[in-house]
């Protein structure tokens, strides 16, 4: 994976990377080291977050307030990298808010959210037109362990 993430990084010629996930930081710094020099999001060419589970029916990313990264991470960068793992992969939107309701009990995030890749409309002359806000392009790392 790290490998990769590098190869992606290189190929696209980004040069500021946020991430702020206690759980990847540790694992990237590392490899990454000159890269992961993005303090400030506005700045990012691209952020690096995890989720809470992957929705299989939809193809979505389910995020919450309880993570790391925060609410604004995953969608203000132009390009969105999610780290997942094969356990967080669930077939549908039912199966990860239980996922959920069981990781929290009586602490439910205040937030919670789905992505489903960059965001679509068609709303202006019928025109479809591709990320209109939050991320243009969206990746997933899908990691088989934990």
């Amino acid at each position: 994976m790290i490998q990769q993430l590098k190869q992606l990084i290189s190929q696209q010629a980004w040069t500021q990377v946020f991430c702020r996930e206690s759980a990847f930081l540790p694992i990237l710094q590392e490899p990454l080291k000159g890269l992961l020099t993005c303090e400030d999001l506005p700045e990012a060419d691209v952020s690096i977050t995890g989720c809470e589970a992957l929705i299989a029916r939809t193809g979505s990313l389910l995020m919450s307030s309880a993570q790391d990264s925060g609410r604004t991470v995953s969608v203000y960068a132009p390009v969105h990298i999610c780290i997942a793992y094969s356990s967080q992969l669930v077939y549908d939107i039912r199966d990860g808010l239980e996922m959920l309701s069981e990781k929290y009990k009586n602490k439910i995030p205040s937030f919670i959210t789905l992505a489903t890749g960059p965001s679509r409309t068609a709303d202006i002359e019928k025109t479809l037109v591709v990320g209109v806000h939050g991320p243009k392009e969206v990746y997933v790392f899908l990691i088989d362990a934990q």
